[in-house]
């Protein structure tokens, strides 16, 4: 992905222009060994990356897990890590070999081995989690262990494939504490990252000290962090207000956020492009009030996105017509070109035409405690009863719950955000709208399956433009999901913490060390 451009970065800008030098900016003494709070309200499903496929629980991982190759802020392509080394052992892109850094060692003090590696790839693909990542090793074949050696055999050519080994996906265990078969479920993680988990209360609080002993790609591990962890985006600004976090991130309300001033002499704001979006997705099952193409097309020409952009996130987010967002490769406007402004007169024939009685009932289920989600289903139930063409029942669920719900099929239509996994078009592709993807929606597609299998044969990515251009045409045909809008990257931090500008930057990445004390 290209480079984050940061659009509000006022507080260094004023530092900047008043002469602050370098010595001013490093810690005062103490200050080391002084936590950083940190709070957010994304939720972690679990401690075993085996058991999670989600931004909280990743953003957990890529501090105490290691996995062979990690991105750099800004990057856009994977950088070594727990590897020494990797690369394609053959022209075919079916065949990718790591060297793993000799001496890396779990918090126990064993070593770390390339068995330990094949061990946690592996029992990703054997436990399969129904809220796990094993979707996305859906090319891997097989993985061997020699040595410091690691070699990956691919099904077919993927030139994602390392990206794919950087994510929270590839988090490397110690295979002497995690089971082959099951996820853990104690409170505990045996990783080799920049941090150790200290201690850990699900929904509460999880308590990081630096690891000493961590050899990889983070020049320096940091100061202790708590990451606290709340239900609802309330909570999350009266603790910011209370000063009792020093870091706010993903995320504050929409009224805040809109109000942000980067001349509070008080706080550091920064404003970035995100690669994050939010989609709403359909059971498109035979049996569910969607099914029919029809009816989802119907939708489709009601949703007024700019609408939800400026009412309910008061302009914090960009609305979206598209599977892969803005500044992406392979962006495109096919919603828009579809259904290029609300016409009820167009819905009402569809559905005429699909025999259905109206109004359409169906069940919207969405995530409590995640943003604004509820008055986002509020305002898009608004717009599809208007016309009294549909007629939808809400229900929020607990996030863990909401997860499961999806991922078995019992919700008619569920409205997710997707933070990227990796700075490339194909996660927006398998994950979302493949064959047996994550979200879970159904819907299945020879021609899309087909072309997101030829867009990984691109070793340069560029090539892969017009492959993933037809697949947001067939999406916007089908309609297994809709696009609703593109966030923005906030994170807010007292006047004496620096670095929330690299904390998170759409790579899947949540750098806590690059935070510290001014």
């Amino acid at each position: 992905m290209r480079s984050v451009r940061m659009r509000i970065l006022a507080t260094l800008l004023v530092l900047a222009a008043v002469g602050v030098v370098g010595w001013q900016m490093l810690p005062s003494e103490g200050d080391e060994d002084r936590t950083i709070t940190v709070g957010t309200t994304d939720a972690v499903t679990s401690l075993d990356p085996a058991g999670a496929y989600d931004a909280g629980s990743w953003a957990l991982f890529s501090n105490v897990f290691q996995t062979l190759l990690t991105f750099e802020a800004g990057g856009a392509s994977p950088v070594p890590d727990a590897a020494e080394s990797c690369k394609w052992a053959d022209g075919g892109l079916r065949t990718y070999r790591c060297e793993l850094r000799e001496g890396l060692t779990f918090p126990s003090g064993r070593t770390m081995t390339a068995e330990d590696v094949k061990y946690s790839f592996d029992r990703v693909r054997e436990i399969k989690s129904d809220v796990g990542p094993a979707s996305l090793f859906d090319t891997l074949d097989s993985v061997a262990a020699d040595g410091l050696a690691v070699t990956f055999r691919l099904s077919s050519p993927d030139a994602t494939f390392p990206f794919k080994v950087a994510t929270g996906a590839g988090s490397i265990v110690d295979s002497t504490k995690y089971p082959k078969n099951g996820l853990r479920t104690d409170n505990g993680v045996d990783g080799t990252g920049p941090y150790e988990l200290s201690s850990y209360k699900k929904g509460d609080k999880a308590v990081l000290v630096p690891n000493g002993q961590y050899q990889g790609a983070v020049q320096e591990t940091g100061r202790p962090i708590q990451l606290r962890y709340f239900a609802d985006a309330d909570q999350l600004e009266r603790a910011w207000r209370g000063r009792r976090i020093d870091v706010a991130t993903r995320q504050l309300p929409p009224d805040v956020l809109a109000e942000l001033d980067p001349g509070d002499p008080g706080q550091r704001v920064s404003e970035a492009d995100s690669s994050e979006v939010r989609n709403l997705y359909f059971n498109t099952r035979e049996g569910s009030p969607l099914h029919d193409v029809r009816v989802r097309q119907a939708m489709a020409w009601l949703i007024n996105r700019e609408k939800l952009a400026a009412t309910v996130y008061q302009g914090t987010v960009d609305p979206l017509y598209s599977l892969i967002p803005t500044g992406i490769t392979g962006h495109t406007t096919s919603f828009f070109e579809s259904y290029p402004k609300q016409d009820a007169g167009k819905a009402r024939s569809l559905l005429e035409d699909a025999g259905v009685e109206l109004p359409v009932r169906f069940t919207y289920g969405y995530a409590t405690g995640r943003g604004a989600a509820a008055e986002e289903a509020a305002e898009l139930k608004a717009q599809l009863e208007a016309g009294g063409l549909f007629k939808v029942t809400l229900k929020g669920y607990e996030w863990t719950d909401f997860q499961k719900r999806w991922a078995t099929g019992k919700l008619d239509a569920y409205g997710v955000g997707w933070v990227a996994d990796f700075p490339d078009p194909d996660t927006y592709g398998a994950p979302l709208v493949g064959s047996g993807g994550t979200m879970n929606t159904g819907y299945s597609s020879k021609v899309v399956d087909r072309l997101i299998q030829e867009s990984q044969r691109f070793a340069d990515r560029g090539e892969a433009v017009d492959d993933f251009r037809e697949v947001q045409q067939v999406i916007a045909e089908d309609v297994p999901v809709i696009p609703l809008w593109q966030a923005k990257e906030y994170v807010v931090s007292s006047e004496d913490v620096g670095g929330g500008q690299y904390l998170s930057d759409g790579t899947g990445v949540f750098r806590l060390w690059r935070l510290g004390w001014i």
